[in-house]
């Protein structure tokens, strides 16, 4: 299975950069990137490259997954030492369950009572 995630990453890379080659000059084209958010006033950027526009989302992207996986990881973690703490009691309770001293006597008494 590695070999596979491997190999599918090289022809993806590879896809990526066919694509680049192919398209560079609409690549380095340069637009105006604005944004107008209602609580501040409208924000421009000139002269931005469509390749840096491409590259900040693709950061951008690679950050939030990122951030979401160190969560991830730590919510799991933290579930494993609660779910590893109720394991060793519940083989300590199992442990002095089994090691209760077993007696005859009441036993034998409970049967010649029935009879």
């Amino acid at each position: 299975m590695g070999h596979v995630k491997i190999v599918l990453g090289i022809l993806i890379g590879l896809f990526v950069i066919i694509v680049v080659v192919q398209n560079i000059d609409s690549l380095n084209s340069k637009v105006e990137l604005r944004m107008d958010p209602v609580i501040v006033e409208e924000m421009k950027w000139s002269e931005v490259t469509v390749y840096q526009m491409v590259l900040i989302a693709f950061l951008a992207g690679v950050l939030g997954t990122g951030l979401h996986g160190i969560i991830e990881r730590y919510r799991l973690k933290k579930k494993i030492k609660v779910l590893t703490r109720e394991l060793q009691d519940k083989d300590k309770e199992l442990s002095s369950l089994r090691n209760l001293p077993l007696t005859y006597d009441s036993v034998a008494q409970r049967q010649g009572e029935g009879t």
